[in-house]
């Protein structure tokens, strides 16, 4: 079983930030013992160097392989990204472990809310994934399809048709992401993208709640679990990474539904 914790969106410094939130989030990740970590954006609330300080003391009590952190786009703004180079390296980092590669991109640009990867990536991404590998997984902040409950869309990334055309040559299998505190998952042609919602704010819509996701790899059987501090788990989606047949199931709150293809 290879484990793959999934946390987005903690906001340090923001009003809406519960330090007991993220301590227990800590504390369920660590007992797990996850390969690796996934912290796919949003450690600020307005990209100043003691909120990343604060992030930092958090992230750097997870106990697993490797920690794979991108910035959001709270964290560009004030020149936070130098912050973030300074304290978490890289902001585009790449990961092969146990026959699971992990390309991550840094989707934000400074001041601004939407995203954007760009076409001078494009043929980097593929690259970086054409190590062999059995299951590939792209992390970005922003959204690349749209997702319900979270208003007025403006934030998927400017060019995500494009992106999405690189990812399928790359062969990914799963695209992981956070953004607007919603989670969900979707299945597109051979890629499943799962977003996160927030591990420890309060800053939710509609009926959510604090949350992060943790993926379990066992040969091509895949599944997605959404994990509430404090609280219980709830399977988001199941799937083969080889026949592409998946279940997902909708949030309790939503209603016991499930969908199968």
């Amino acid at each position: 079983m290879f484990r793959i914790a999934h946390i987005s969106d903690l906001h340090c410094g923001s009003p809406y930030f519960v330090p007991d939130l993220m301590e227990r989030a800590i504390m369920e990740i660590n007992e797990l013992e996850p390969a690796i970590v996934v912290c796919s954006g949003d450690l600020t609330a307005y990209g100043f160097k003691p909120e990343y300080a604060e992030a930092k003391t958090y992230l750097d009590r997870l106990d697993c392989g490797q920690l794979v952190v991108v910035p959001g786009n709270h964290d560009s703004r004030n020149v936070g990204y130098i912050h973030f180079e300074e304290l978490f390296g890289d902001r585009n980092p790449v990961v092969h472990m146990n026959g699971v590669s992990v390309v991550a991109v840094d989707s934000t640009e400074p001041d601004l809310d939407h995203g954007h990867i760009g076409r001078s990536r494009y043929q980097w991404i593929q690259e970086q994934f054409s190590e062999e590998a059995d299951f590939r997984i792209f992390v970005l902040h922003h959204h690349l399809l749209p997702v319900p409950g979270t208003g007025r869309e403006r934030n998927i990334v400017y060019d995500a048709g494009d992106t999405l055309e690189a990812l399928q040559r790359a062969r990914v299998n799963l695209v992981l992401s956070g953004h607007k505190h919603v989670p969900y998952a979707w299945r597109l042609e051979n890629i499943f993208v799962v977003n996160a919602g927030t591990v420890s704010t309060l800053r939710l819509r509609g009926n959510t709640r604090p949350c992060y996701n943790l993926i379990e790899i066992e040969g091509r059987h895949v599944d997605v679990w959404r994990k509430y501090p404090y609280h219980d788990q709830e399977r988001i989606i199941q799937f083969s990474a080889d026949t592409l047949e998946f279940e997902k199931y909708t949030s309790r709150i939503e209603g016991e539904v499930t969908s199968k293809q």
